[in-house]
C-alpha cells in the first residue's frame, strides 16, 4: 500500500516542480491552466484504463489481460497473479473432483446425488445398473420419475432417513436392494443403494433353520413335559430324595419350551411382511386384561397398578401382536423388579403419539447396556435372567412388533432406581376408541 502512494506522488512531483520553474516566466494563470490540462489528461488516461478493465472483466481470460503503465501496470500485474493462482487452484480442484468421481464410480454400491428438489445431479455406474438410471440423460430429472416404487416414494416423502429401505428391484424382482438417503450440504441428499440379495438369502436360511429346529424340538419337549407332569400327579412315583432333581428337570423343560415358543414367534415375525388383520384395538380394555395376567405372573410379589390411562385412546394395528408386545414389557418388569417393588402401567397421548409405558422400581440398567437390550439373547445379568426364567428374546420380539407398527421402543433407566420401557406409536395409528372395538 505504501508503494502505491509513493508511485502516485512520484507521478505528481515532476509536474509540480516544472510548474514552480515556469511560474516566474509565464505567470501563475498560465501555470494553473497547464496544471488543469495535465490533470484532465491524467483523468482521461485513468478512465481509458478503467474502460479497458471493465471490458476485460466481461470475459476475464489470462491471455487477454490488458497492458498498462504506472499504477495501472501494478493493477494488471496483481490481477495476472490472482488469475494464475485461481487457474492453478481450479485445475487442482478439477483434478481432485475427477479422482473422486472415478473412485465413486468404482464403488460396488450405487450412489446418486440429489439436489434440494430431489433431482438427479450425478450417479455412478452401480446406481445405473441397480436402479435403471442413465447419468448422461437423466441428469436434472426427479428421482421419483425413474424410481417409481411406492415404498421408495413414501420413504423419500417421509423425510425420516434414520433407517434404510429394503425393496425389490424394478428390473429384476429376485434382486433385493437396500436404499438409504443421507442429507448433506444445502438440502442435498446422497442416495446409497446396495444389493443385499445374498445377505437376504443367508438371513432367510438362518430364519428357516431356527424355525425348523424349533418345530422339531416342540414335540419331544411337549412329551417330556407331559411325562413329568404325569409323574408328579402319581402318588409316590417320585421318591422324596429325588424330588429336587425332578423339580430342576421341570424348570429346565419349562424354560426350554418357553425358549422354543419365543424362537417360533420371532421367526414368524421376521418372515411375515404384512400385519395381517388390522383393526382398531381398544387398548384400555386390553390393559385391564393384561393387569390380571400380570398379577398371575407376579404371584402377589409386586405392587402392580395402572397409572395414566386415556380411556378414549385406541390404536390401529394387529391385536395379537400388540398384546404380545405389551405383556412382554410387563413380564420383563416383573422379572427384574425385586419382591415388594412397584410396577405401574401407563397408556397416554404424547405430542400426538400413543405411548404404552411400563414403569418399575427394579434394579435399573447401566447406560452402556441400553443400546443392546433388544439384541437376541443379550442379557445384562445372565445368571439372574436364567434364574427368573427369561429367554433373552422378549425385547427382541417387542422391537420387531413395534417396527411392524412403525413404532419404536424407548428405554429410560437409572442403575438402582428402576426403569421405564415405552412403546411409542406414530400419530397415523392413533384412533378414538369406538364401541365394539376389539380388545383382549
Amino acid at each position: 500500500m505504501q508503494d502505491f502512494w509513493w508511485r502516485t506522488l512520484g507521478a505528481f512531483a515532476p509536474m509540480a516542480l516544472f510548474s514552480l520553474l515556469l511560474w516566474p516566466v509565464v505567470g501563475g494563470r498560465n501555470v494553473l491552466i497547464l496544471l488543469i490540462v495535465w490533470v484532465v489528461a491524467r483523468l482521461l488516461t485513468h478512465l481509458y484504463n478503467l474502460r479497458k478493465l471493465l471490458r476485460w472483466l466481461k470475459n476475464p481470460e489470462l491471455q487477454s489481460i490488458p497492458n498498462g503503465s504506472g499504477v495501472w501496470e501494478d493493477v494488471y500485474a496483481s490481477l495476472y497473479q490472482v488469475l494464475r493462482q485461481h487457474s492453478r487452484s481450479e485445475t487442482q480442484l478439477t483434478s481432485a473432483l475427477e479422482r473422486l468421481q472415478k473412485a465413486a464410480s468404482a464403488l460396488p454400491d450405487g450412489l446418486v446425488v440429489l439436489n434440494d428438489a430431489d433431482q438427479i445431479e450425478w450417479c455412478n455406474h452401480a446406481a445405473e445398473l441397480q436402479l435403471g438410471l442413465d447419468s448422461a440423460h437423466d441428469s436434472g430429472q426427479p428421482i421419483t420419475y425413474l424410481v417409481r416404487q411406492t415404498d421408495f416414494v413414501a420413504y423419500l416423502s417421509a423425510h425420516n432417513f434414520s433407517e434404510p429401505l429394503k425393496m425389490r428391484s424394478a428390473r429384476n424382482s429376485e434382486v433385493l436392494l437396500e436404499l438409504q438417503l443421507v442429507p448433506f450440504g444445502e438440502n442435498q441428499k446422497l442416495l446409497n443403494c446396495r444389493d443385499i440379495t445374498h445377505l437376504e438369502k443367508m438371513e432367510t436360511m438362518r430364519r428357516d433353520f431356527i424355525a425348523d429346529v424349533s418345530h422339531e424340538l416342540r414335540t419331544p419337549l411337549t412329551v417330556v413335559v407331559g411325562f413329568l407332569e404325569t409323574l408328579r400327579d402319581i402318588q409316590g412315583a417320585v421318591p422324596e430324595n429325588l424330588r429336587h432333581y425332578f423339580d430342576l428337570m421341570e424348570q429346565q423343560a419349562g424354560r426350554m419350551r418357553r425358549l422354543v415358543e419365543d424362537l417360533l414367534t420371532l421367526s414368524q415375525l421376521e418372515s411375515s411382511h404384512g400385519l395381517g388383520q388390522e383393526l382398531v384395538v381398544d387398548v384400555p380394555s386390553m390393559i385391564n386384561g393384561l393387569l390380571q395376567e400380570a398379577h398371575g405372573l407376579s404371584s402377589g410379589k409386586h405392587h402392580i397398578a395402572i397409572g395414566k390411562l386415556d380411556a378414549k385412546l385406541a390404536l390401529y394395528g394387529n391385536l395379537e401382536e400388540l398384546s404380545s408386545a405389551f405383556i412382554n414389557l410387563i413380564s420383563n418388569a416383573i422379572r427384574y423388579t425385586p419382591e415388594g417393588g412397584d410396577i405401574i402401567i401407563h397408556w397416554s397421548l404424547r405430542n400426538g403419539e400413543a405411548v404404552f409405558a411400563v414403569e418399575d422400581t427394579g434394579l435399573g440398567i447401566d447406560a452402556q447396556h441400553i443400546p443392546r437390550l433388544t439384541e437376541r439373547f443379550y442379557r445384562v445379568d445372565r445368571s439372574r435372567s436364567r434364574a427368573t426364567g427369561g429367554t433373552g428374546l422378549g425385547l427382541s420380539i417387542v422391537k420387531h412388533i413395534l417396527t411392524r407398527h412403525q413404532g419404536k421402543l424407548e428405554i429410560v433407566s437409572e442403575l438402582g432406581k428402576g426403569s421405564t420401557f415405552s412403546a411409542v406409536f406414530p400419530a397415523a395409528r392413533v384412533k378414538v376408541a369406538m364401541p365394539g372395538a376389539s380388545h383382549s
